[in-house]
């Protein structure tokens, strides 16, 4: 029975199939194909032998049940799939691995799954992009209250919500691309680093084998793969994550009973609570909170592995078989879960509206400052005045127009018809739409890239 949730209830099966044990084990018959093609190539063993060896590299002739019997007898993963090849290649079985490190397999199979992994990421990152910019068009002029400190501030509007989210997601593909460079990198040069067992044509081998497998080469390695690439990688998906945390918990919150301008997408028979009939819990936005914070503490995890003992030790080698598969299923299970909260969120402009209309004018004190001050009043004594006039408002449970309209100093400026005109949220939303509209007009064709 299934252990870790990964393994039944968070990640799609295409990205789980990545991290299955086969499929872990193929990549590394991938690349013992692709040394031994190098190694006839420039002479160092025969190519009929090389060709042998490539054509048995596979699971249907390297069986994982074999690897398994003879990894319980020498006690190490790669020299299990070495010999299994070895068996499977007859007498071209000789040359399986010859001069390579495990390393040398491991870590290049490993970005090979990476590889695989971050083009998932990446399709996701951009539907998630597109429906984001989508929203923010829709909505660009839905008014809603704008909240700092959990407080009621001027109005904005949920389209610019959107907005602002679709250009960190923007910056985060962005990033991305950034970092592919570093990453899809492999290695191949033997037990230190120094591809002595094959002299001068070590670079030459590196080359060949990366070129094979479509990866750029470590331009100097000791036994490992520096882990500062595999630590950029997983900081990555951590910012990814708290990106889409950020989201969630905005619409948890506006799904709050006392706010419900939003809600995510409920099911026709779906339960809430075991006990309580009513609820419509947000579900869904909790999940992806919950998933990132263990995302989040992987990054201390991959920023650990970078520190080694002289030229390699083990310590981050059982860390990474839990480390990158969960982070990537994770990553996963968040993004296919903000795609769809997102693209099938529930919004009430009426309670938009009717929470805009709460605090009776008084998230419009803003305005009638600026005005105050354009009209010829001090900025600062405006401040003070509007200040005086809304807690006065507060204390007496008045509108911030009734207490406006028994402030000398405020009618000596503004008329009532100003006034109404001041404290209407509808005309005090600044560059907000055009904002939207320029980001959704720029980040267009990175969701469709």
């Amino acid at each position: 029975m299934p252990v870790h949730p990964i393994e039944m209830r968070y990640g799609r099966g295409e990205m789980r199939e990545i991290f299955e044990l086969e499929a872990r084990y193929q990549r590394m018959l991938d690349v013992e194909a692709a040394l031994a093609k190098a190694l006839g190539k420039v002479g160092v063993i025969p190519k009929k032998s090389a060709a042998k060896i490539a054509t048995k590299a596979s699971t249907k002739y390297v069986k994982v049940a074999r690897i398994f019997k003879l990894e319980q007898k020498v006690q190490h993963e790669t020299m299990a799939v070495v010999l299994a090849l070895a068996e499977a290649s007859g007498d071209a079985g000789r040359y399986v691995h010859f001069g390579a490190t495990s390393n040398d397999i491991l870590d290049t199979a490993t970005t090979l799954q990476i590889r695989d992994a971050i083009a998932i990421v990446e399709r996701d990152m951009r539907k998630l992009l597109g429906i984001t910019l989508k929203q923010a068009a829709k909505h660009k002029n839905t008014i809603m209250v704008g909240r700092t400190h959990g407080q009621h501030a001027v109005p904005t509007t949920l389209g610019l919500k959107f907005a602002i989210w679709a250009c960190e997601l923007a910056r985060h593909i962005e990033r991305l691309e950034q970092l592919k460079p570093r990453i899809l990198v492999g290695k191949m040069s033997g037990a230190v680093g120094t591809g002595a067992a094959w002299g001068s044509k070590g670079p030459k081998i590196q080359e060949l084998v990366m070129n094979d497998l479509k990866l750029s080469s470590a331009f100097a390695s000791n036994q490992i793969l520096q882990r500062d690439r595999f630590a950029e990688l997983v900081s990555l998906l951590g910012l990814l994550a708290s990106t889409i945390d950020k989201i969630a918990n905005e619409v948890r919150n506006l799904q709050r009973t006392e706010i419900g301008e939003v809600e995510e997408p409920f099911g026709a028979r779906q339960v809430g609570s075991s006990t309580m009939p009513q609820k419509r819990n947000p579900i869904r936005c909790e999940k992806i909170c919950g998933l990132a914070r263990i995302l989040r503490a992987n990054v201390q995890a991959a920023l650990e592995n970078i520190t080694i003992e002289h030229e390699r030790d083990l310590t981050n080698s059982s860390c990474e078989r839990v480390l990158l598969p969960e982070c990537f299923l994770l990553t996963d299970e968040i993004l296919r879960t903000a795609c769809d909260v997102l693209e099938r969120l529930v919004v009430h402009p009426e309670r938009m509206e009717r929470n805009l209309q709460l605090t009776r004018g008084l998230n419009m004190a803003e305005a009638v400052m600026i005005e105050l001050t354009k009209r010829g009043m001090n900025r600062q004594v405006a401040h003070s005045v509007v200040r005086n006039c809304s807690m006065r408002a507060i204390e007496k449970n008045l509108s911030l127009k009734d207490a406006l309209l028994r402030e000398p100093k405020v009618k000596k400026y503004l008329s009532e018809k100003d006034i109404d005109a001041l404290t209407n949220p509808k005309r005090y939303l600044g560059s907000a739409v055009a904002t939207v509209e320029r980001v959704v007009r720029e980040l267009k064709p990175i969701h469709r890239k």
